[in-house]
């Protein structure tokens, strides 16, 4: 059944929109950040709203603390043990990219560490890689309340 819920979207996707096939390691580690970034936040609404039915503005203020770089810094402290070298390599190319834009409200560190996160959950989700991608957020997640 996950599989054909998955390949259903996938399908879907590529048909509606007419998407082709990527060499996703051709992509720069902020590319893949910026799509990490999407993808993360959508995980942590969906988390969420779960919850219950609140108020947006509660809703806004508990999904921002799971989405600041310093909450991504630390899952990413969390779940370090855990990644493949693969997976590693893909971080510590987002962890030192270059961005243009400077960190906000953060130490830099948190925001090259989040960078890192990001551009590794951006690479997941694009490798179609969505469990691992998911069990990475939820030990993630479990370091945060660990804390």
């Amino acid at each position: 059944m996950e599989k054909s819920v998955t390949w259903q979207f996938d399908s879907c996707m590529q048909e509606m929109f007419g998407l082709h096939e990527v060499d996703i390691k051709e992509y720069s580690p902020l590319t893949l950040a910026y799509i990490g970034d999407s993808i993360y936040d959508l995980i942590i609404k969906t988390i969420i709203v779960n919850q219950g039915n609140k108020q947006v503005q509660k809703l806004h203020k508990k999904v921002c603390s799971l989405v600041q770089a310093s909450a991504q810094s630390v899952m990413m402290r969390g779940i370090q043990e855990c990644l493949t070298e693969e997976e590693r390599a893909v971080y510590k190319r987002g962890r030192n990219a270059k961005s243009v834009s400077p960190a906000k409200n953060q130490s830099l560190t948190d925001y090259r560490r989040a960078t890192g996160f990001e551009a590794l959950m951006g690479y997941l989700y694009l490798k179609k890689e969505w469990k691992r991608m998911l069990e990475l957020v939820k030990i993630g997640l479990d370091s945060l309340n660990d804390e």
